[in-house]
């Protein structure tokens, strides 16, 4: 499992998937969300816009990412 590191919180879980690469694009993330390929805590995710905090697990095609909150240096 790798760690995501994030600045602020909460994150829309598409925009994770986006950012981290896990899809191409924005719209790809939508897609395969609002199919049901995507869990979150080990529950299917439909909700594009769901909030994604420290602590979160996201799995998308057998990858899975831990969501950890860093602050930015003052």
């Amino acid at each position: 499992m790798r760690e995501i590191e994030i600045t602020t919180q909460p994150v829309e879980l598409y925009k994770i998937l986006k950012f981290d690469s896990m899809v191409a694009s924005g719209g790809e993330a939508k897609t395969v969300i609002a199919e049901g390929l995507v869990q979150v805590n080990g529950q299917v995710e439909t909700r594009k816009r769901k909030k994604i905090v420290t602590g979160d697990i996201i799995e998308f095609a057998s990858e899975q990412i831990r969501i950890r909150l860093v602050k930015e240096p003052d």
